[in-house]
């Protein structure tokens, strides 16, 4: 198995098999259209609280960049991400932000179909992208002003440069190498996630028995993004704070975890007599999820004046180390859980309308919260509970699909499908590990990333169909 036959690399990579020059924008625009359904469904751009620090840090942040007017707090989200964003929106609509997503979704995709679905298949992009809009979950994280389908988007296009290299343009290489960067950056989970899928990378590279020069050469462009996209995170906190830091101004998230796990909690219940931590003085209130303890107004985070915060900051590795030190089978049964958990939740109750959040259109985009106020979201009449479950079993159903399509293709599945399905399998397994076990389980953490099953699922039948027509051509073909 190569990582690319002989056919592949002779392909011309500008204009593939039963491609028009005239027809990528066109279809790209349509599919656009289908991935962003849910926003029109619901009357207006899908929102979680988040979606308003967002929409609001990007301003703060390119006023002290660009103008030199620096602030005492620019938020605890993604730089990046909000930057990216405010020429789409200048806090007028969110619209233009959807449109953004939506057409990096159906830019990548379309390079995916291209790379992997059979020659003759590739007319069926927009068939792809329209049963992956209305079944999974992909147009509704497009359709959410938040930083979660960039992710998937990162590792596709670490899959596409390391994997389908010869069938991409020079353009298409760095227009990937753009959109991996930003997607890295606009996440902290991103980064470890692509920092890990690199590792996994060299070891495929490395079993396909390539030069080890040319293995490292590969790998090294994709690292390199990974590389730059955190190189660019110290800079620009330094540049803000004063001081390089690859998290800004965040949250002890690590903490709340131990804490919840109970682990952490009962370390503090038996030490904090002997210490003098600033979380000591909570030592009575730790009995609390981690949303409370970090977010809620009275919650432990909130609560606590600045210095304290400082305080509790400079606590939680400390506290981390010694909570696995004391308790490291506890501590590590209930992280696997918490893994397990946030793999098999995955869904779209998260979207349910929020008060804060409504509350923050008034300073943060005035002219459109009477538009939001009309969409089904605002008024809780989305059917989450029902897409939700839906979701689950076509999820299952695309996994079922695809072993048994791989059991019958068996030793002459094409390569390049079962590449993507090992970087979509680890992508899965990965994001929820990160995720569930270092911040908390939540349906939305997950849904970001699901949606990569039934689009191999969706390739395989592909594959699947090439094949049997193939045959069939055959067999009818003999005298």
């Amino acid at each position: 198995m190569t990582v690319a036959t002989k056919a592949e690399v002779r392909a011309p990579a500008k204009t593939p098999v039963g491609w028009r020059p005239a027809r990528p924008l066109a279809e790209l625009l349509i599919a656009t259209l289908f991935l962003a359904w849910p926003a029109i469904y619901n009357g207006f751009p899908l929102l979680y609280p988040d979606s308003m620090t967002y929409l609001d840090d990007g301003r703060i942040v390119a006023r002290a960049i660009f103008q030199h007017q620096f602030s005492l707090y620019y938020g605890m989200r993604s730089f990046f991400y909000s930057l990216a964003i405010l020429p789409f929106h200048w806090n007028q609509s969110a619209w233009p932000i959807v449109a953004l997503q939506c057409f990096l979704v159906a830019y990548v995709l379309r390079l995916v179909v291209r790379a992997v679905a059979p020659g003759s298949m590739q007319k069926f992009y927009l068939g792809v992208v329209c049963v992956l809009a209305v079944v999974s979950s992909v147009g509704w994280c497009a359709s959410l002003v938040l930083p979660d389908i960039l992710g998937s988007l990162v590792y596709l296009a670490m899959y596409l440069i390391v994997f389908a290299r010869e069938s991409l343009s020079r353009r298409e290489r760095w227009s990937l190498y753009l959109i991996a960067w930003w997607g890295i950056v606009s996440h902290a989970t991103h980064l470890m996630v692509a920092a890990a899928l690199c590792v996994l990378l060299f070891g495929m590279l490395a079993a396909t028995h390539q030069p080890f020069r040319r293995t490292v050469q590969t790998i090294g462009k994709v690292a390199a993004i990974v590389a730059m996209a955190a190189a660019a995170q110290v800079g620009l906190n330094a540049y803000l704070f004063g001081h390089p830091s690859l998290n800004g101004d965040r949250p002890p998230y690590l903490m709340a975890r131990v804490i919840a796990d109970g682990p952490g909690r009962m370390y503090l219940e038996q030490h904090c007599g002997q210490m003098n931590w600033a979380i000591c003085s909570h030592v009575h209130q730790l009995n609390v999820d981690p949303d409370h303890f970090l977010w809620d107004p009275d919650g432990i985070w909130q609560s606590a004046p600045g210095a304290e915060q400082q305080q509790m900051l400079r606590e939680e590795l400390p506290l981390v180390i010694a909570t696995f030190r004391a308790y490291p089978r506890q501590q590590l049964r209930r992280s696997a859980e918490n893994w397990w958990e946030q793999l098999t939740t995955f869904g779209l109750n998260d979207l349910d309308p929020s008060r804060w959040l409504e509350v923050q259109f008034a300073t943060v985009m005035p002219a459109a919260q009477g538009s939001y106020l009309r969409g089904l979201q605002a008024r809780n009449a989305l059917p989450l509970d029902s897409i939700t479950s839906f979701q689950f079993v076509v999820v299952v159903a695309a996994l079922g699909a695809t072993a048994v399509l791989m059991f019958l293709f068996g030793r002459r599945c094409p390569p390049r499908l079962v590449w993507l399905s090992v970087v979509a399998a680890f992508v899965v397994v990965a994001n929820a590990a990160v995720t569930g076990t270092l911040s908390m389980p939540e349906d939305r953490f997950e849904s970001r990333v699901i949606w990569m099953v039934p689009l191999v699922a969706e390739l395989f039948v592909l594959a699947w169909i090439d094949r049997r027509g193939k045959s069939l051509l055959v067999k009818y073909r003999r005298p």
